[in-house]
């Protein structure tokens, strides 16, 4: 079986001021984030459903 082949265009945040930041990508769906420093371990895949509410707890204080 062969995998299909497709460019990942990772982001980051402007707010990004080092090479010690996380990077994010959609992908078929799936939210990928990755340690920019570290870009050969794989990403962790989250659904939208868990990123929304992943950012609306960052946006919310939860981790602080």
């Amino acid at each position: 079986m062969t995998k299909p082949t497709y460019e990942v265009h990772w982001r980051r945040s402007s707010r990004c001021a080092s090479s010690s930041c996380v990077e994010v990508a959609d992908v078929n769906g799936e939210v990928l984030l990755r340690d920019s420093k570290n870009p050969e371990v794989p990403p962790l895949s989250f659904t939208p459903e868990e990123w929304t509410a992943f950012v609306g707890g960052v946006k919310q204080g939860e981790f602080d």
